[in-house]
């Protein structure tokens, strides 16, 4: 098994393990996937990276180059875009607890779109002074809609953190936030949750926002121009996983928007969505080493060189992965392993059971679909450095972020 033209063994090699590693050429076409089946006759589209998914200096000029928006969810984020040359204009900036510094940072970059949060945010923002520049601005509606997903991240939920009800507080704050000097508002922003496989979930949503767009017009005599429709399109991480259509699910969301918006009379001008996790999920994988096996009463340990600190989303999220041995992908599987880290936690595992062929210390082992909120969720834990990310197009290799060294760990430590 190969990326691109590389094998994994010249891989570990040049840049050793555990080593986060991404198939430039799939990434590009899931950003082709949603720009071609993603567009209408009747409203502009914009297809929005959620960069909170996997965000570098070099992901950011990928994005860039394919003409696709970003959605920052921190100054952080921000920054990274803004230090990469990522046009301000085309950034999406939300965040629920966006302090005034913050909101002075994006005014100052001029970001171009900022998703107000609550209605604190929204007082927040109205009252600060910009003589010079007038961002647009989203509210987000929370709409108490459950789907099925993990319960860390439904983001719809009555009690969510995230975004405003629509009730009689945020309608009258929507009618401030469209008159207002400050802001160009131009519309609601509602996200239902991440790792969704169901599609009717993104229909039913759509159809929401939608009436709720017909009764701000009717009662309000407020019309919004555009429409943001968040993330949420799950990838297949296991075989039993059900997989979207990814075509056919974007084909059928916007003739749902378009039928509902005809049939309530809307103006839309533009319809966005923010995928993440199904534009690099399937592009990454995550190489190790096997350097220990250990059998107990009951069970098979294969100890890698990583943990928890390049993979916190098996021990978060109950996740689950498919993995292959390097070199053994046409052997039998024979045993079952509980694939653990070398974190002091007994909650450090990878993978929970997988069956493969017999293993060996030095053995290579290759977890797949980690290119989603893996190196985004990656820590020191433990003082372990986190690891190299490289990316892969055909024959070309690009070190993206260099390995952490042990230099690194002690870099921002005060002596007494």
């Amino acid at each position: 098994m190969r990326i691109g033209n590389y094998t994994f063994e010249k891989l570990k090699e040049k840049y050793g393990t555990p080593l986060y590693l991404y198939d430039e050429t799939i990434i590009i076409n899931n950003l082709n996937t949603y720009k071609t089946n993603f567009k209408s006759d009747l409203f502009q589209t914009e297809i929005v990276y959620a960069g909170k998914a996997f965000l570098t200096k070099y992901m950011t000029q990928l994005i860039k180059r394919h003409n696709l928006a970003l959605d920052c969810v921190s100054i952080g984020e921000v920054y990274t875009a803004v230090k990469a040359g990522f046009d301000p204009e085309k950034i999406v900036f939300h965040g629920n607890n966006k302090t005034e510094a913050e909101l002075i940072f994006a005014l100052n970059n001029r970001v171009g779109t900022i998703i107000i949060d609550n209605l604190f945010e929204a007082e927040l923002l109205l009252n600060l002074q910009s003589e010079t520049y007038r961002p647009k601005a989203m509210l987000r509606v929370n709409l108490a809609y459950d789907v099925n997903t993990h319960k860390y991240i439904k983001t719809s939920i009555e009690d969510s953190k995230f975004g405003v009800s629509v009730n009689e507080k945020s309608i009258q704050m929507i009618k401030r936030l469209s008159e207002s000097k400050k802001v160009n508002f131009i519309g609601l922003h509602s996200h239902i949750g991440s790792q969704i496989l169901e599609e009717d979930y993104f229909y039913n949503h759509a159809k929401i926002m939608l009436k709720i767009y017909h009764d701000l017009k009717i009662n309000q005599q407020i019309d919004l121009p555009q429409l943001n429709l968040g993330g949420g399109f799950g990838i297949k991480y296991i075989e039993s996983d059900q997989e979207l259509d990814l075509p056919v699910v974007l084909k059928k969301l916007i003739k749902t928007v378009e039928e509902e918006s005809l049939k309530y009379n809307l103006n839309l001008e533009k319809v966005l969505v923010e995928p993440g996790r199904s534009i690099v999920g399937n592009a990454g994988y995550t190489l190790y080493t096997i350097d220990q096996i250990k059998k107990t009463k009951h069970l098979n340990y294969l100890f890698i060189d990583g943990s928890m600190n390049d993979n916190i989303r098996t021990a978060l999220y109950q996740a689950k992965y498919e993995a292959i041995i390097v070199g053994k992908e046409n052997e039998t599987p024979t045993t079952n392993y509980k694939v653990a880290g070398n974190a002091c936690e007994t909650g450090d595992i990878i993978i929970e059971d997988i069956k493969l062929p017999t293993a060996f210390p030095n053995d290579l082992l290759l977890v797949k679909n980690t290119g989603a909120y893996h190196y985004s969720m990656a820590s020191n834990y433990n003082r372990f450095p986190i690891p190299a990310v490289v990316f892969v197009n055909d024959n070309e290799l690009k070190l993206v972020v260099r390995r952490q060294t042990l230099a690194d760990l002690i870099r921002y430590d005060q002596s007494s």
